[in-house]
């Protein structure tokens, strides 16, 4: 018979994405952390957030690390099989989450306002919003108690690794299990970076790029300017993909810091008009920042308004009368025509602009519009943010950018000649590296007896395991590591 606590998996085990994890507490009752969508190759069931692939009986309560899709986007599916209990987040979470799920809803399931709304009445009656750092009770009962508390993971706001306290009563025996959710890299420019947790016994963790390092991301800002110069130079549009959470604010942060920088030395140096490069017709203070994406819109706002969750930094900034996500040259198109207006605007005028819209692979969203209209034009330039999974437009056309002949890619069905300049920024990457991950699971005051992977490639899991038995065997600790679904 098999002991309690103990663990299935319900995605996150063949890739990166699906992420859900079934904390069984005893015979009758667990705990799910996650329940995510399985995006891109590693899809079998059609993605519409209906798919659960697993019994909710005796689930007592969902446990949401962050609200990225392939973290929630089943949560419409363990509704519709049946599970009433409460879905337990951090406190930016429970605002972000209807947000994310209602854009999900409505591109995956239906548009229609009714149901619309009857799902997220549905969603927001079941959120209960946790502070970080305090422990919450969900079993207490003869025979088994369990208790959790969320603690900042640093990949997106309001994202948190958890801890899981299992008692076995009779025996007085505790078991400490960890999700550690989505770890985020060091620098972000909002959060706070990531502490370890002081304990476990049994550590769940994601090992998306556990066999790489990141590159240097403290000169990413200073290269993205670069980037915004040559543009202003060309008199060319900059097009961004990038999805609305996360990456967008990171974005909108880093590119308000160099609009105040840049208006600062204007001041200081006081050349007048006349004496401005005529080659250089619009300077930094005119150049729009278009936010072309009503979900990234949405988003943005709950961020502002959950700016105390931010770090040290980001909050001086706002003490100052800056605001980093709500800036002058900051301007956001909410219905589609004045999208499409914009669209035909830049392409006929050749103004010189950064454009900011969804969604990150150019797979669909409003970016897919100005792709047409600016890929066959030598002025403008893609830069890429992101990490862009094979078989994507966003892959093709970034690796357009490392050929030297012109390259056709098919939009809508269409093919495209890329004659724009194609720019891959590295430093955005929103996950912990390798290090980061050795560093949260190792530097524990009390390290795991076990290490579950997931989340992640075969290659990137294998190469983790066997740097994680270094590390622990160089500390001299026994640890076993585990790869769920490895054959």
């Amino acid at each position: 018979m098999r002991g309690y606590p103990f663990l299935s998996h319900h995605g996150a085990t063949r890739g990166i994405t699906g992420s859900c994890h079934q904390l069984h507490v005893d015979e009758h009752s667990s705990l799910l952390v996650d329940c995510g969508l399985e995006q891109g190759a590693e899809v079998q069931a059609p993605a519409d957030g209906q798919q659960l692939g697993f019994s909710v009986q005796g689930i007592e309560a969902l446990i949401v690390t962050h609200v990225h899709l392939d973290h929630v986007g089943r949560i419409p599916a363990l509704l519709a099989g049946g599970f009433h209990g409460p879905i337990l987040c951090s406190e930016p979470s429970a605002r972000l989450l209807p947000l994310v799920l209602e854009d999900a809803f409505r591109l995956g399931i239906s548009s229609d306002q009714l149901q619309v709304s009857r799902f997220i009445e549905r969603i927001q009656q079941r959120i209960v919003p946790l502070p970080f750092g305090q422990w919450h009770p969900l079993i207490d009962r003869q025979g088994v108690k369990c208790r959790i508390r969320l603690q900042r993971a640093g990949h997106l706001l309001g994202s948190a690794y958890v801890e899981c306290d299992v008692e076995d009563v009779a025996t007085g025996s505790e078991t400490r299990i960890v999700f550690s959710g989505d770890l985020g890299a060091p620098c972000n420019p909002l959060l706070r970076n990531v502490v370890p947790p002081e304990r476990a016994d049994i550590l769940v963790l994601e090992s998306t790029y556990g066999d790489r390092l990141h590159a240097d991301r403290s000169q990413r800002q200073q290269h993205l300017e670069a980037v915004i110069d040559r543009a202003l130079t060309d008199q060319g549009t900059i097009m961004i993909p990038a999805f609305s959470l996360g990456r967008t604010q990171e974005l909108l942060y880093e590119i308000e810091d160099i609009l105040y920088r840049k208006a600062l030395l204007k001041e200081e140096e006081g050349a007048p008009d006349s004496e401005v490069d005529p080659i250089r017709a619009m300077d930094w203070s005119e150049l729009p920042i278009i936010l072309d994406s009503p979900l990234a819109q949405r988003v943005t706002q709950a961020y502002r308004d959950l700016h105390q969750y931010w770090n040290n930094e980001a909050r001086q900034r706002l003490s100052e009368g800056r605001a980093p996500l709500g800036f002058r040259q900051l301007i956001s198109i909410d219905t589609h025509a004045k999208h499409q207006q914009v669209v035909n605007y830049l392409k006929s005028t050749g103004r010189p602009a950064i454009v900011i819209a969804g969604n990150g692979m150019c797979s669909g969203g409003r970016i897919v519009n100005y792709l047409k209209a600016m890929l066959g034009d030598t002025r403008h330039e893609v830069v890429f943010v992101g990490h862009q999974v094979k078989g994507t437009p966003g892959a093709a056309i970034q690796a357009s950018g490392r050929t030297p002949s012109n390259t056709l890619i098919e939009l809508d069905g269409q093919g495209y000649e890329v004659r724009a300049k194609v720019i891959s920024l590295t430093g955005y990457s929103g996950h912990a590296d390798q290090a980061g991950l050795l560093a949260f699971a190792v530097g524990m005051n009390q390290p795991p007896s076990e290490v579950v992977l997931v989340h992640g490639e075969g290659r990137a899991k294998k190469v983790l395991a066997a740097a994680l038995q270094r590390r622990f065997s160089q500390a001299g600790l026994e640890v076993e590591v585990t790869i769920p679904g490895a054959g």
